[in-house]
């Protein structure tokens, strides 16, 4: 099982939008469900996003249920992942996933828990984490490269990591709240919850 996880958190988009996301969690037998919702204007465009997803209790997404609207029209996907790297995209199969084992939501800061949580890297380590990442305004999945670096805690005891993604030039250091959901996320999102 899950453990040390709140029943809900909320986070303040900033900077790169103005949004606002909720998340809630429910424990399951095998892991956890998290239902949320991110409201936002970026650009000038209007977005909303809601999302249902299963991680089981290594961290692993499992299923990832997603509701959109855009300027664009509304969409629907779901992505399904076997835990071991194996993936289906509304059912089809997904060659271009394989070997995932997170999904990343472009209109969310709780996904940035999923890797984190699931490495449990050390102080000094690092390593590559690759996701399934799904974009805001219409859905589409992609491979998107990531990296995590462990850093020393913070004052308060939550974690801290040197956070990279090359494709859209994002580096930057991450802060954790105690319970694994991410506080700072420069440039992107502040806990609000």
């Amino acid at each position: 099982m899950v453990e040390r996880i709140p029943r809900m958190a909320a986070w303040r988009h900033i900077d790169a939008r103005e949004a606002f996301e909720v998340a809630f969690t429910t424990p399951a037998p095998d892991g956890l469900r998290i239902d949320g919702h991110t409201a936002a204007l970026e650009e000038g465009e209007p977005f909303a996003v809601r999302y249902a997803i299963h991680i089981d209790a290594a961290w692993r997404t499992r299923s990832a249920h997603l509701w959109g609207r855009s300027a664009g029209g509304t969409y629907e996907r779901l992505l399904e992942a076997d835990g071991e790297g194996g993936w289906r995209i509304d059912g089809a199969p997904a060659p271009s996933l394989d070997g995932l084992l997170d999904v990343d939501l472009e209109a969310s800061a709780m996904t940035n828990a999923f890797p984190v949580r699931r490495m449990r890297l050390a102080v000094g380590a690092a390593a590559d984490a690759p996701a399934a990442y799904v974009r805001a305004l219409d859905l589409a999945v992609e491979r998107l490269d990531q990296r995590y670096g462990r850093l020393p805690d913070g004052p308060d005891g939550g974690e801290r990591y040197a956070y990279g993604a090359p494709r859209f030039a994002t580096f930057c250091d991450l802060v954790y709240a105690p319970d694994g959901f991410v506080v700072d996320y420069p440039g992107l999102a502040e806990r609000a919850l």
